[in-house]
């Protein structure tokens, strides 16, 4: 078993611009998150994001744009006392498809730049990720687009439908994530099948 889950943060950049965009997958999970377990996020400036509670656990959404989303997370983890290996980012991937949704301890930032600053802000990398597929440019119908411009549009409305369903198995999961039965909930997570996308 690990530690019980003690602070989630979703990763996406703020304002109604952006709130559709492939890049705001975590804000999608963690929007979800907090709305099941009857929470609400309220602005709390000192952590620099908004902030939901539900038992020991905090929800968190950065305020500050993806780059820039250690700077949330490790007040929030600071002023808590929570340890890196206590704490899981939900994040968009695209090494994995539309529908696919995996767990990891640790490891490398993979060009995530909201990654990078999380690490560089905890000084470890020893933290949950939560990866949410999104699919990569190469492998779409414009294959020519680049990254930056791909994360930051809407996902087709195929792609959107299978990243919904990855959502919503990630939060049948959360029990198993919450209780730090990080086995169980990967498997859970890694061995159900994904729908194709077209």
């Amino acid at each position: 078993m690990s530690l019980p889950i003690r602070l989630v943060a979703g990763l996406g950049n703020p304002g109604r611009e952006y709130a559709g965009t492939r890049h705001n997958c975590g804000f999608w999970f963690v929007e979800r998150l907090a709305s099941a377990l009857g929470s609400r996020f309220s602005v709390e400036a000192k952590f620099a994001g908004e902030v939901a509670k539900a038992g020991e656990t905090r929800i968190l959404k950065p305020s500050t744009f993806m780059n820039l989303s250690g700077r949330a997370v490790a007040l929030s983890a600071r002023f808590f006392g929570i340890d890196p290996d206590a704490i899981l980012v939900v994040h968009d991937e695209l090494d994995l498809r539309p529908g696919d949704v995996k767990m990891k301890l640790g490891g490398g930032v993979a060009g995530h730049n909201g990654l990078r600053d999380i690490h560089a802000q905890l000084g470890s990398r020893d933290f949950w990720r939560m990866r949410i597929g999104i699919g990569h440019p190469r492998d779409s119908e414009h294959p020519e687009q680049q990254v930056v411009d791909f994360v930051l549009h809407p996902p087709r409305v195929a792609e959107r439908a299978a990243i919904d369903d990855a959502l919503a198995r990630a939060l049948a999961a959360w029990p198993a994530i919450a209780s730090g039965d990080m086995e169980r909930a990967m498997l859970e997570l890694h061995t159900r099948p994904a729908k194709d996308v077209p």
